[in-house]
This record gives structure tokens, sequence and C-alpha cells, in this order.
């Protein structure tokens, strides 16, 4: 529905004085709104307010169907000189499958080619939101992907369970260098760089639960047997010693026996 028209002109003009700028943008001067009306008749035009909000009014004497048509005219080019920005998005998984990565990758890359931007989103869910860095992988590859079409305009922001990031179209795609554009594909790579993480882990974890190596199996049974020598040794050491005192007691027990029978024979031989 097109804007009502609320310019006054010709007698709509309810003011006691008005200042007057002639069809040729003289000044007229402060004039009697009766006076200004008769100036626009004489010339064969119209007397047009034009700042209202002026003390008096400023009203120009024109051809208002023609005033109109240029102004319609000005507004038009000042608007096809605008640029519209359309904001598009696409919503990624933490854990999306590499089809529907593909897919979604074309999608952003032909909005970008169409010179709009775009707002990727990674869905977090349950306890996926621990783990950020997955969204901030899938976005990282995506920049990479599409450098040459796009840049960031908004880098990754974790907000609640989404994690947001806005891409805008480069330079290239605005000048129209780029017309074309096949996405890359970093796919083969990341899968590579993925096994071989895989594989130092594998070969840590095996490396954990191996037994020692040989030589150092052998040191250890060594060290046990010297040190079972050695409380061997401490042993008999103790045994020795308690059975010479034990056999140091029983002599003298023997001779205080033998001390107390000599006496008793030498009397009955007397």
């Amino acid at each position: 529905m097109p804007d009502r028209d609320t310019t006054r002109i010709n007698e709509k003009i309810r003011v006691a004085e008005v200042r007057v700028i002639d069809d040729e943008g003289g000044q007229v001067g402060i004039l009697k709104i009766d006076d200004a009306l008769k100036l626009a008749v004489e010339k064969g035009l119209d007397l047009v307010e034009v700042a209202p909000e002026a003390s008096p009014p400023v009203c120009r004497i024109l051809d208002y169907s023609k005033y109109k048509y240029e102004l319609a005219q000005k507004a038009k080019a000042a608007k096809k000189g605008q640029k519209q920005i359309t904001i598009r998005e696409i919503k990624f998984r933490p854990k999306i499958a590499e089809h529907d990565y593909a897919t979604k990758k074309g999608h952003v890359t032909r909005f970008l080619m169409h010179k709009d931007k775009v707002k990727v989103t990674i869905m977090f869910r349950g306890r996926e939101v621990t783990h950020p860095e997955l969204g901030r992988a899938i976005l990282a590859r995506l920049t990479r992907e599409l450098e040459p079409v796009g840049t960031v305009e908004q880098r990754p922001n974790l907000d609640g369970r989404n994690m947001t990031m806005v891409l805008g179209p480069s330079k290239e795609v605005i000048s129209g260098e780029i017309t074309e554009f096949e996405p890359l594909d970093f796919s083969a790579e990341i899968a590579a760089a993925q096994a071989e993480a895989d594989a130092e882990a594998f070969a840590r974890s095996i490396a954990a639960s191996a037994p020692p190596p040989r030589a150092e199996v052998e040191i250890e049974i060594a060290e046990a047997e010297v040190a079972e020598e050695i409380v061997a040794d401490e042993v008999a050491v103790e045994a020795g010693g308690e059975v010479a005192e034990e056999a140091a007691e029983e002599a003298v027990e023997a001779t205080a026996e033998v001390a107390a029978e000599v006496p008793g024979e030498t009397n009955d031989a007397a």
C-alpha cells in the first residue's frame, strides 16, 4: 500500500505567512499566504510547502506533479544503490556423516556464490556439549574448504547448546572474479591424519601393556637371587649363634655335674 502523501500544497497550507522561493530558486521573501498563492497562480504553478517546521514555513513555487516524479526517481535510485544483505542458515551436527557434510557444504557454497551471508550452526545434544572441540573442528574444516569464496565474519561462538559462525562472500565473489567454484575436499587428508593418530594411540596402549624386555627381567631375577642369599646368610648367622650358645650352656652344665661327683668318689676310696 503506497504511503499517504502528507505534503501540503496551495489551499491546504493553513498559515498566515510563508517564506517563498520562486520557480527559478530565487528568494522572494516572506509573504502573506494569499499573496503567495496569487503569485503561484500567475505563474501557472503550485505553491508547495517544503519545510513546514521552519518559522515561517518555507514554500516553493513549482509544478507539483513534476516535483513528485523527481522525488520518486531519486528514491528509486537510492534504493537501487543499496545492497540487500540476506543471511542464510545451515545447521550441522557434531557427529555428522561425511555424505551429509558434503551436501550441506554445497548449500553453503551456493549461498556464498549468490553473495549471501551464511550462519553456520553446530547443534549439540545431551553430553555432546562437553566436547565443543568437535564443533570447532567441523567449522575449521568448512572454513578451509571454502576459503576462496568465503571469509569468516564472526568467529565460532558457543551459546548454550549451539555453536555459531558467520561466513560472508569473499572479495573475489563480490567483484565477480569468481563466478564458478568447486568446493575443496580435505576428507582424505583428515581421514589419514585420524588414522595416524589412532595408530599412535594403539601403539602406546600396546607398549603400556607389554612385558618388560628380557634384559630387564634377567636383572630383576639376579637381584632377587642376591637378596635371597643375603637373607639366607643372615638367618644362618643368627642360627649359628644360637647353636653356639646352647653348646656352651651344655658344657657348663656337664662340668658342674662332674665336679659334684668327684668329691664323693674320693670319700669312698678313703
